[in-house]
Parts: structure tokens; sequence; C-alpha cells
């Protein structure tokens, strides 16, 4: 690749980050760093009544949390800066101003209530209204104006907006990597604002000038995009600048039916859509996924390497990454698969890696253990049953809390006559042990239940019951080992006199 590679991802700070946008965010990446590029975080805040605040801080924690962080942008400045739109308001109008200059633009002075008007004049006629070459000699704006009239509104402080002089009869030819040639037929276009006359440019016009100013070589974004291609093609040809190369990915489909991904299906079917906490809305952060496991199924939505391969690092998708592979059609999300991936990650946890966050779980449930080889040895034992994190405390409570009460149903099956006999010989014979260890406690329980001649369905499954307090658990004897012997003889003696 001839030309320095930059890119940029350039959300508006509206509110959280869609998981959506972390795609865009994370393909932009791959791609600058495939190429050896530069990756820029932009923030649009042209739009100041959408402001959210807090969103700005939340879309660089976001890409942090998920190990995708920018080169440029707010807090990293560099020589293509400010990076926040607002910054650079006063940069934009000279541009418009050119383009007026030049006839590729012009005033409009049209209020919102005439173009009302014009717009349910049309809907009565069952047309759609559109201001461009076939109308807009008949509206109010400097193309139907005489030079002097023009030059008094706009002195006497009228509101107006400039608009594009879009051309009339041209074929707009448009290359997209991922989609291919495009024609557009010029006509159907409308003549979009680009800039207000309270000093903000619109979404357009600020684009376009930043990416040119910025250097940015690919424009990755959404497909919601692609109707504004032609538009931003022209405008590029207009300033007479070099055109970047433009992808527009595919959209994130709902899991069940057509549709975009929205919070929406994730409130309903209760998975995360923001990668981190909003307000009431949990993130992928907060539910237990590892970043790995988000970057890793993000991916492969929209994305294939060409091969049956499904565990991707971020090392090995910056090293396969490619923009030609992208898909046009949508993708589907599968929370279950999002599960799968995170219990991957989970399972190539060292124990130790997973001991600081489970201490905390264990906090949170008023239970403080200082060994931490301890609840290292614990976590061994039943992180394979694990999806998040946060399953530990379920899958292994008994652990550190002696069971209270014990599971009605298997009470009624394994605690029959006989059975506290049998529990309270087995005491007897705990006691004999000096070492507690899985292998020694084992062979001896089993000799003597060989010795005694009794089964072990009348031993082993009352032993988890009083043990665990319910048909659960990983070996009974590692649990043993784990609690220990005093814990061992006090459960199955408190069992005794809960269930006799």
């Amino acid at each position: 690749m001839s030309k320095k590679v930059r890119v940029r991802f350039a959300p508006s700070p509206t509110g959280p980050l869609h998981i959506g946008g972390v795609r865009t965010a994370l393909f932009n990446y791959l791609f600058a760093k495939k190429n050896g590029g530069e990756f820029i975080l932009r923030i649009e805040d042209t739009d100041q009544n959408r402001y959210v605040e807090g969103a700005e801080k939340y879309i660089i924690d976001a890409l942090n949390w998920c190990n995708i962080p920018f080169d440029e942008g707010p807090g990293k400045e560099a020589d293509c800066g400010p990076y926040r739109q607002s910054e650079r308001k006063p940069m934009y109008k000279k541009y418009a101003l050119k383009l007026i200059e030049e006839g590729k633009a012009y005033y409009a002075f049209d209020s919102s209530e005439s173009l009302d008007t014009h717009r349910k004049d049309h809907e009565k006629e069952s047309k759609t209204f559109i201001y461009n070459w076939h109308n807009r000699l008949k509206l109010d704006n400097s193309l139907s104006m005489m030079p002097e009239d023009v030059k008094a509104k706009i002195e006497k402080g009228d509101d107006y907006v400039i608009r594009f002089l879009t051309p009339q009869d041209e074929k707009i030819e448009l290359v997209d990597i991922i989609r291919g040639n495009m024609t557009i037929d010029s006509n159907i276009l409308d003549d979009k604002v680009l800039f207000k006359s309270d000093g903000m440019p619109t979404y357009h016009l600020a684009n376009i000038v930043d990416d040119h100013l910025m250097g940015i070589s690919h424009v990755i974004r959404g497909e919601e995009w692609l109707p504004s291609l032609a538009l931003h093609y022209q405008l590029y040809k207009a300033f007479e600048w070099e055109v970047p190369e433009f992808a527009h990915l595919p959209l994130i489909m709902k899991p069940v039916g057509k549709g975009k991904l929205s919070k929406r299906d994730g409130d309903k079917l209760g998975f995360p859509v923001f990668p981190l906490s909003w307000k009431e809305s949990k993130g992928y952060r907060e539910e237990g996924y590892f970043p790995e496991a988000v970057i890793n199924f993000l991916a492969l939505l929209g994305w294939n390497p060409g091969t049956e391969q499904e565990i991707f690092s971020l090392k090995d998708l910056t090293e396969l990454f490619s923009l030609e592979r992208v898909n046009k059609s949508g993708a589907r999300f599968d929370p279950d698969k999002t599960k799968w991936y995170n219990q991957h990650y989970l399972q190539e946890k060292t124990n130790y890696e997973l001991v600081p966050i489970y201490k905390d779980i264990l906090k949170s449930n008023n239970i403080r253990v200082e060994n931490e080889a301890l609840i290292e040895k614990v976590i061994g034992l039943i992180k394979e049953r694990a999806v998040f994190p946060s399953d530990f405390y379920e899958l292994s409570d008994y652990f550190f809390v002696t069971p209270t009460s014990y599971e009605e149903k298997a009470s009624k099956k394994q605690w029959k006559d006989g059975t506290c006999d049998i529990m309270t010989s087995l005491i007897e014979v705990i006691k004999t042990i000096d070492d507690f260890s899985t292998e020694n406690t084992e062979k001896i329980v089993k000799q003597w239940i060989g010795e005694q001649e009794l089964s072990f369905g009348r031993v082993m499954p009352p032993l988890r019951l009083v043990i665990v307090g319910a048909m659960k658990g990983p070996h009974i004897f590692d649990i043993l080992e784990v609690i220990g012997k005093e814990e061992t003889i006090k459960r199955i003696e408190k069992a005794i006199d809960y269930l006799k």
C-alpha cells in the first residue's frame, strides 16, 4: 500500500457506544495496525443539542477496555488536532464560503414553515419533496435572487443555510472496497445543507473537511452512511481533494429475524449491547465478559478469515484482517455464541489470574478469605463449569460456607433408614486419617466401605449431600481436602442432627 494509512473512528457523544460502534472501531484499528498505519479518534459533536455529558469519556474508556486504543485523539494531541469538532468550529465556514465563491454551493433562506408546506403539498400528490435541480430556482435562495438582495438578507441577520449545488444529469461513479462499483444518478440527490447560520457545519461538511485535513486515507464506517457516499464523493471533487478509499461495513442484525441490533433486543433477550455499563444498562465488562472474548466475537460479525478457525487473539486478527474479506450482507448476532467465546477465554486463564476476581466476588458475599492458594485451588476445581467469573460463587459457595439446609428432593432420596448410623461410623473413620489429601482419604474411605460390605450408593451420595447441601460439585474427596478434616466432621455431625 503506497500511501500512509490513516483511519479514524468518529462517534458522536450522544450516549453510550453501541457494540456495533465498537466493531467499527475494531475494524479501523485492525486495518491500521495491519498496514503500519494510525488509528485516530475524532469526536463529532457539532450537534450540541444532542450532546450527552460523560459520553466522550465513555467512548474512550470503552476503547481502552477493549484493548484497541487510538493513536491520536482527545488527550493524545498531535499535529492534526484538535480532535473535537466543536473545537474546530472556526475552520469550517471558510470551506463553505469557498464553495459559494466557486458556484458549487448557495445560500438558502427558506423557513422551516415554508419547507414544511412544500413537503405536505407533495405528500398530497403521493410525491416526496426533494430540494434540488427541479425546484431550487423556485425557492427562496441565492440562485433565484439578485446578489444585492442576498447580501442585504445576510447583513440583516436573516437565518440561512448553505446548500451544496448538486450537479444535474451526471452519472456519479463510486467505488467501495466491500461493495464494489456503484453508479448514482445525480438527479435523484438533494442539495444537502452543509452549513447553518449559527456557525455550525452539518455532519457532511465537517466530516469531509476533517478527513482531508487529518490525512485520512481510508474511511471505514457503517452501512448506514452508504446513502451519503455520493454527496461526500462530490464534495471531495468540488474541493479538488484526493478522495479516500471507502468501505461500508454490514449491519449487525438482530438474533431473530431481520433488522439492526438494538438496545431493545438486548433488554428483551437478556444480553448487553454496550461494552460498559451505562445508567441502568449493564455492559459486557460488568456482565463478566473478557475483552478478548468481545473482540473475538465482534471480529467474526461480518468478517471471515476464509477458514474454520474461530479463536483469534488480537495479534492474530491484526495479521489476518483484510477489508476484502468483510461480507456485504448483515451479520446475525448470536448471544449464545458470545457466551461460548467467554467460556473459552475463561478456561484459558490460569487459576492464579482469576484469584483477584473471585476474591472480590467473595467479599461482595461477606466472605473474606486471605488464603489465596485455597481460592486458587477452588477455582481449579469448578472453573470448567463456569461461563463467567460470576458463576464461581454459585458453583463453590459450599467451600467457604457450611450448609444450613439440604436440598429437599435429594434429602428424601439419599437419607434412608440406617444412613445416620453409616455417617456416624464414617466420622470415626475420618478421625483416624492424618494425611487428609484427596488420594489418601479416598483410599481409606473406599477401603472401609468394602470392609463394611456397603454399597457406594449408600455412602457417597449422602456424604456429598451433607458436605455440599445439594447433589452438585466436583469430586467429593477434592472438596474434603479443601475444607479440611475438622470442617468435614463438623458438617457430617450437623447434618445428622438436622436430617435424623
